[in-house]
């Protein structure tokens, strides 16, 4: 188990590895307003949790378990995310910065709950797969073709 600080900078490197192709530690920086010190700090951490493959000025890659937990974090972001923005209608703005210290303190089984009851609200079908935080379940859930707000 790692921290929640070392959560985000895990996500961080995730949505760059999507976004850019390769992750580096001045996007990361860059992304997360902190300097480089502190990135590579984390990155030392990570590396000892065997969460990324890393060497100095060389190429930042998440290893399996790395990639696994960053999907894991950001679908919990995601789902407080959803909830803030279409459940309690708050602007999008504040919205991520909540869903980012909520979701830090949520256990996985409040977690859980939360994302069967935004399923429900949002009309999501096919939950009947017992979603679990620590499984990559529910991922290609969709909505129903007629979204909450549009009733």
């Amino acid at each position: 188990m790692i921290s929640k600080s070392l959560e985000e900078y895990l996500k961080t490197m995730y949505i760059l590895k999507k976004q850019k192709g390769e992750i580096r530690v001045t996007d990361i920086a860059s992304k997360m307003n902190c300097t480089k010190p502190s990135v590579n700090k984390a990155i030392k951490n990570l590396k000892e949790n065997r969460l990324v493959n890393y060497e100095v000025y060389g190429q930042i890659e998440l290893t399996n378990e790395g990639e696994k937990y960053a999907k894991k974090v950001l679908e919990a972001y995601d789902i407080v995310y959803v909830f803030l923005t279409e459940v309690l209608e708050m602007p999008n703005k504040e919205a991520e910065n909540q869903a980012i210290k909520l979701k830090s303190v949520m256990s996985d089984n409040s977690l859980n709950k939360l994302t069967k009851y935004v399923h429900k609200i949002l009309g999501v079908y096919e939950l009947n797969c017992n979603y679990d935080i620590n499984q990559e379940k529910c991922r290609s859930c969709k909505r129903k073709t007629a979204n909450l707000k549009n009733k």
